[in-house]
C-alpha cells in the first residue's frame, strides 16, 4: 500500500521504544532514521476489579443477546474494482505462530477449526454488540486481532466499552475463558479519518477470567464490593425471625416480614363476612345488579358523587372516574359498588441472602489457545483461509448462518472493488458468501488444519454484494503493510499484568 500524504505520524521512539521485541526486527540503515509508525493507543479497562466486573457483566444470556455489529462494514450495489492497487512497501516478513496444546474448536468439512479465533463483545451507548477476531503471537501472550471499526465507535469518536474476546465461542460457552480488553492499537488513518484501508486493530487483553459460582456474603461486604453481585429473598421460618429480631432489636435485612390480605367474595350476609365499598368504572357500576337486590356485590347506594374541576385536573385525570363537560364545566363522577366479603390475612418472614460472583484466573490468551503468526509486505495474490461467525441474513432475506459457530472460507485474494462510502480503495478481497458477522474474523496464509494455525495476513473488513443481487459474494480485507507491522511489533510486546481472583 502506498502511504498516503495526509497521514499522521508518531515516531516508535521515545515513550513507544519497548525492548525484548518478537519475530523479525525491521532494520535501518546507518545513520538513517526509523520509520515512523501511524499509531494510536487507547486503554480499554483497568486491572482487578474492573476487569472482574466487565468479564461477569458478559452473562451467557448476554453473550446470546447481542447482536451482530452491522454498521459501517456492508455494501451492496455493481461494484467495479479499484483502480489504485495494494503493493508492498519493503521487504516481506513473517512471526511463527504458536501451537494450541493440540486443542480445536471443532472440524467443519475435513477442516479442524482453530481455537484461537472467536468472538470479541462489547458495548456501544450501552447495548451489547460483537464481531469476530483472532489470537496472535505475541511476546505475553495477550493479542487480539480484529477489524478497527469493532473497537472504535466512529459516530462518538471513541472507543467501544466493555471489550471481552471468547476464543473457540460455541453457542454461547466460553470453555477457554473470558480475555477481558486492556489496551487497543490501531492506525492512526483510521481513527482521525475513518479509512477502512486501514481497518484494523490489535487489542491487549487480560489473563483469561473463568467464574467458578456465588459466595455468600454479609450486606457490608456485599456493599463493599464493587464487581458482579446479586440478591435473593429467602423465605425463613417464624422462630428464625424472632430470633434475628431479638438479637438486632428489629428487623433487618437478615429478618424482615411481608403481610399481605386477601378477600373473598361471599353470598350476601354469609356469616363472617362483611361489607366492602369500591370504586368502579362508570361501566362496571351500570352492570351491577341494583343496591337492594342482595347478591354478594351491588350498587352502592347514596356513593355516586360528582365533582368540578379546572380544565388541567381534568386533562390530566387518569382514574376510574367517568369525565364529562356539563354546561362549559368539568365534571367527573365517581362510583361505587358495594361487596360482601370475608378477609384474611397471613405474615410470612424472609431474609436477603447476598451473593459474589466468584471468579479464578485462567492463565494467558496464548498459552490456553495458541495464537495465528502475523505476515506483512506479502503477496496480493495469495490462496487464504477466512474464519469468523457470520450471523446476519443476505439482502435477498435468507438467513444461511446463526452465528453461534465457526464457519471458513477459502479464496485466492484480488484487488477489491473500491468503496467510497468507506474510503476503501487498496483493499483485498476473496469470494466468500460469508455474511455480516464475520467481520473481524482473521485472513490466513499457509493454514495447516494438522496444527490449526497460520499466518495472519488480514481481518475481514467490509462484506459486500458486488453484483447487486441481494447475495453477499466477497469479504475484504486491509493490506498488510510494513505500517501494519509496526503498529503490531509494539502491541505484541505490550504487557497487562495478572488477574487476581477473588
Amino acid at each position: 500500500m502506498n502511504p498516503r500524504a495526509k497521514r499522521l505520524i508518531l515516531p516508535l521512539g521515545g515513550a513507544l521504544v519497548v525492548t525484548g521485541m518478537i519475530g523479525v526486527t525491521l532494520t535501518t540503515p546507518a545513520g538513517a532514521q526509523a520509520k515512523p509508525v501511524p499509531l494510536e493507543s487507547g486503554k480499554l479497562a483497568s486491572s482487578g476489579i474492573d476487569a472482574k466486573a466487565i468479564a461477569g457483566s458478559w452473562t451467557p444470556s448476554k453473550l446470546k443477546s447481542a447482536k451482530n455489529y452491522l454498521e459501517d462494514s456492508t455494501l451492496s450495489g455493481k461494484l467495479k474494482k479499484s483502480t489504485s492497487k495494494a503493493s508492498a512497501d519493503g521487504k516481506a516478513g513473517s512471526v511463527a505462530p504458536i501451537g494450541a496444546g493440540g486443542k480445536t474448536a471443532g472440524v467443519s468439512k475435513n477442516v479442524n477449526l482453530p481455537t484461537n479465533v472467536g468472538k470479541v463483545f462489547f458495548n456501544v451507548d450501552g447495548k451489547p454488540y460483537w464481531c469476530s477476531g483472532t489470537s496472535i503471537q505475541s511476546k505475553y501472550r495477550n493479542l487480539v486481532a480484529t477489524a478497527a471499526h469493532c473497537v472504535y465507535d466512529t459516530d462518538k469518536n471513541r472507543f467501544v466499552d466493555n471489550f471481552v474476546f471468547i476464543p473457540g465461542y460455541y453457542k454461547g460457552k466460553a470453555n477457554w475463558g473470558v480475555y477481558v480488553g486492556a489496551k487497543v492499537n490501531l492506525h492512526d488513518d483510521f481513527k482521525v479519518y475513518e479509512d477502512y484501508d486501514y481497518d484494523y486493530a490489535f487489542v491487549n487483553v487480560y489473563n483469561g477470567v473463568k467464574q467458578t459460582g456465588d459466595k455468600v456474603v454479609d450486606k457490608t461486604t456485599y456493599d463493599a464490593a464493587k464487581g458482579p453481585k446479586w440478591a435473593k429473598d429467602v423465605e425463613i421460618t417464624k422462630d428464625e425471625y424472632q430470633k434475628c429480631f431479638d438479637e438486632h432489636g428489629g428487623e433487618t435485612a437478615d429478618c424482615w416480614s411481608k403481610t399481605t390480605g386477601a378477600e373473598v367474595v361471599l353470598p350476601w350476609g354469609t356469616a363472617g363476612g362483611e361489607r366492602v365499598v369500591k370504586e368502579v368504572s362508570k361501566d362496571v357500576y351500570d352492570a351491577a345488579p341494583a343496591a337492594n337486590s342482595k347478591k354478594n356485590y351491588a350498587k352502592a347506594p347514596g356513593k355516586t358523587a360528582t365533582e368540578i374541576v379546572d380544565e388541567v385536573t381534568y386533562k390530566n385525570y387518569k382514574g376510574l372516574g367517568y369525565k364529562k363537560m356539563v354546561d362549559s364545566a368539568y365534571t367527573i363522577t365517581h362510583y361505587y359498588v358495594k361487596y360482601w366479603v370475608k378477609k384474611s390475612t397471613s405474615v410470612k418472614y424472609y431474609k436477603t441472602v447476598f451473593y459474589l460472583k466468584t471468579f479464578v484466573d485462567a492463565g494467558r490468551l496464548g498459552d490456553n489457545v495458541g495464537g495465528q503468526g502475523f505476515t506483512w509486505n506479502r503477496s496480493t495474490k495469495a490462496k487464504q483461509f477466512s474464519f469468523g461467525y457470520p450471523t446476519a441474513a443476505h439482502l435477498d432475506g435468507n438467513k444461511a448462518y446463526t452465528g453461534e459457530t465457526m464457519k471458513w472460507c477459502y479464496g485466492q485474494t484480488a484487488a477489491a472493488p473500491a468503496v467510497s462510502k468507506y474510503k476503501a480503495e487498496e483493499q483485498l478481497a476473496i469470494k466468500c458468501a460469508f455474511t455480516p458477522g464475520a467481520t473481524g474474523g482473521p485472513f490466513l496464509i499457509v493454514y495447516k488444519s494438522s496444527s490449526r494455525t497460520g499466518y495472519l495476513n488480514g481481518v475481514v473488513s467490509l462484506t459486500l454484494d458486488t453484483d447487486g443481487n441481494k447475495r453477499y459474494d466477497r469479504i475484504t480485507t486491509p493490506y498488510f503493510n510494513s505500517d501494519t507491522y509496526g503498529i503490531y511489533k509494539y502491541a505484541a510486546n505490550q504487557w497487562t499484568g495478572k488477574f487476581t481472583s477473588s
